[in-house]
């Protein structure tokens, strides 16, 4: 990929697209093609192979997705099963037919099975049962990799896959019923602070081990695999960390500034006990993530008090 090279980046105003922007023009990418949900709907075939043959990008990473929590998820089941296909079918056919030289198709860490071994090796796909509450999301974005591995096997096309671990950062969803476990917690103790409140009440015991990865790390990881690696399997992106649910909250409380108790509301569900991204493969290429924990912390509050959220 050359610093001329024509770059599409699908999904560029969400969390992960607008981070993919952000280090491709750090690098001295600049030839970037974009187009918002309003400019081209994804979901609309004909539109999509329109604009793949009139602007004939290069390169692709192919970020966009119709994303949310659990009750999003479990919500709204048709329109995640639906969207998210309907993306990849689109793009990843429009890719090939137009020539693009790479694509990298983006999923999340929820294609395991629920049961699934940890550390979470690539090798685990489809070897159990997904989790009933996301399985259309989870669905889809298996298609999305099986796609890539399909085209790449009939047609030779170099197109590659990345499942990345929970992200944060800047453009989240800090929406209380829909948002992931660290927004949802900043703006808990973000409210509770500004309101003057003593205790922050969080579901479950604060046991279960999480992994989170910085999200303008994913991006450098993406420009990595993009540059790097050009293999059918796909590759898991995530920091090989975890962190209780407890000692989470303890750095969000702490970056906050918050100093009223935590409260943990044993009688809510906990979820997986355990959810940790075998990433030896991609640690052995010589890639690994910049940004620790507290420090990824830091900033996504900085970005929350400037407005950078999505309520």
């Amino acid at each position: 990929m050359e610093q001329n090279s024509k770059i599409y980046v699908a999904g560029h105003n969400g969390m992960v697209g607008s981070a993919i922007v952000r280090k491709l023009r750090e690098e001295g990418y600049e030839n970037l093609v974009l187009r918002g949900s309003k400019e081209l709907d994804l979901r609309d075939q004909q539109a999509v192979h329109a604009f793949f043959a009139e602007e004939k990008p290069e390169f692709v990473f192919l970020a966009a997705a119709k994303v949310g929590g659990i009750v999003a998820n479990n919500t709204y089941r048709a329109e995640f099963l639906y969207d998210n296909l309907a993306m990849e079918l689109n793009v990843i056919h429009a890719a090939y037919k137009n020539d693009v030289k790479k694509l990298l198709f983006l999923g999340s860490s929820c294609i395991y099975p629920k049961m699934a071994p940890q550390p979470m090796k690539e090798d685990d796909l489809l070897t159990g049962l997904l989790e009933q509450t996301n399985e259309p999301y989870a669905i889809a974005k298996i298609a999305g990799i099986k796609l890539c591995e399909a085209y790449r096997d009939q047609y030779g096309c170099n197109f590659i896959a990345a499942m990345p671990t929970n992200l944060f950062g800047k453009g989240d969803n800090y929406h209380l019923q829909n948002s992931h476990v660290i927004p949802a917690l900043i703006r808990k103790f973000h409210e509770a602070k500004t309101q003057g409140k003593n205790e922050v009440e969080i579901w479950g015991t604060g046991t279960p081990l999480r992994e989170f990865m910085f999200v303008d790390d994913l991006a450098d990881g993406c420009l990595f695999l993009m540059k790097h690696y050009n293999d059918r399997l796909f590759m898991n992106i995530g920091t090989g960390e975890e962190v209780t649910i407890k000692d989470l909250a303890g750095l969000v409380k702490e970056v906050v500034g918050f100093e009223g108790n935590i409260v943990f509301d044993t009688g809510k569900p906990d979820g997986t006990p355990r959810k940790l991204m075998d990433t030896s493969r991609l640690h052995s290429l010589g890639w690994k993530h910049q940004t620790h924990l507290k420090e990824g912390l830091k900033k996504a509050y900085e970005y929350f008090q400037e407005g950078e959220q999505r309520l």
